[in-house]
């Protein structure tokens, strides 16, 4: 392994929101401590109770709760006491999570100190701009700014072919590396599905299971009209929603006028890991048909618990899926996926086997995607050093 780096992580998102950027920010962090380097979090003020068990080391600057969220934000310039901390440290390389607050303040430090920087795209920045401005005018203006923002960084990652797409199709148009997440495998105590099952008032029908946001651009109405017609069709089922977002009301709502409100259950936001995996295991088949993801930890998540996901064909999450072989793709209508469905909860055994080849085919580990990391973070301090 190469010599030790001091690394700062810059991300608008960490500990203890568990977000997707949030636990891939942390799990930089903590792989890389782990493995002997030095890491900085740089990231808004919350409150993350006892410090000293992290491999690294947190700089925070005063951040406020967003209104009807539950992310902190703020301005680094404007926190002197930030500025003076974070301006006696020194870094190798700097790795940025987010094209705003705390990304801008990256590029700030790593302009000034002469070092690398590496921008990670993480999300469908239009689709955030366009569902909260409701301007394709606005959303381009916005757009535009993330290409700029990119366009300074020395090299950029994105964590699937298509987030690479989305971005080029933003019109940046540098090369773009690929670098996937990684995820914790661990051997699931089965037991754990029996304390989910108990927790949440689950009965003995078929679990099907969504983790993440609740908010419609997730295609949260493909899950419910889908369900909706397996009601019609007579088959039983149990629709468990796990997560929190700005339109659970919104989504309990919709359930109960499509007449599946007694079939759902609504878990809130989950922040006991051993209970999430209870009902990843619990689960007959984890339903995901996102296509505003740019990644799925999730579907991997639910592959290490040997269940097997159906995704929409083309979009992020469907890249580490094979089609009825370890997992299922449907086209992006309400009839394919309740198709879907229908064919997986009609044949359970295979449904096992699916989730066993899940198992074996997808989940990969942070150790090997933070040795890809420090590979490319080892070239590109070389490259700086010899002025190319």
């Amino acid at each position: 392994m190469a010599n030790k780096l001091r690394i700062g992580q810059f991300s608008d998102s960490f500990l203890p929101i568990v977000d997707g950027v949030g636990r891939v920010v942390y799990n930089y962090c903590s792989t890389l401590g782990n493995k002997g380097q030095e890491v900085v979090a740089v990231c808004p003020m919350e409150d993350m109770g006892y410090r000293g068990n992290y491999p690294f080391e947190i700089i925070d600057y005063y951040s406020t709760t967003l209104p009807t969220t539950a992310y902190n934000a703020g301005i680094p310039e404007i926190d002197p006491h930030f500025m003076k901390r974070l301006d006696m440290n020194s870094f190798d390389i700097i790795h940025v999570h987010t094209p705003f607050m705390a990304g801008n303040e990256g590029l700030r430090f790593a302009k000034k100190n002469h070092v690398p920087v590496v921008g990670s795209f993480h999300s469908k920045y239009h689709d955030d701009f366009l569902q909260l401005t409701g301007s394709r005018h606005l959303a381009g203006i916005g757009t535009d700014a993330i290409v700029r923002f990119y366009d300074q960084c020395d090299e950029v990652w994105t964590v699937s072919e298509n987030s690479a797409e989305t971005l080029k199709s933003y019109g940046y148009h540098n090369p773009i590396y690929i670098i996937e997440n990684g995820m914790d495998i661990r051997d699931i105590d089965y037991s754990l599905a029996i304390d989910a099952k108990k927790h949440f008032g689950l009965g003995f029908d078929p679990v099907l299971l969504y983790v993440g946001q609740i908010n419609w651009k997730k295609n949260l109405e493909r899950i419910l009209e889908a369900c909706a017609l397996l009601k019609k069709d007579g088959i039983r089922f149990q629709l468990v929603m796990a997560g929190q977002g700005p339109h659970e009301e919104e989504v309990a709502a919709k359930a109960e006028k499509l007449g599946i409100k007694e079939n759902t259950v609504f878990t809130g936001h989950i922040q006991d890991e051993d209970l999430l995996y209870g009902l990843y295991a619990l689960a007959d088949l984890f339903v995901f048909p996102s296509t505003y993801d740019t990644y799925s930890m999730v579907v991997r998540e639910a592959a290490n618990a040997r269940t097997a996901s159906v995704v929409v064909r083309d979009s992020a999450p469907a890249e580490c899926i094979s089609d009825r072989e370890n997992g299922f793709l449907c086209d992006d209508t309400n009839e394919s996926l309740h198709e879907v469905l229908k064919e997986a909860l009609s044949d359970e055994d295979r449904l096992i086997e699916m989730g066993i080849k899940a198992k074996e085919t997808i989940p990969v580990s942070w150790d090997i995607v933070i040795d890809q990391a420090l590979e490319r973070y080892n070239y590109l301090i070389e490259k700086m050093k010899k002025g190319s």
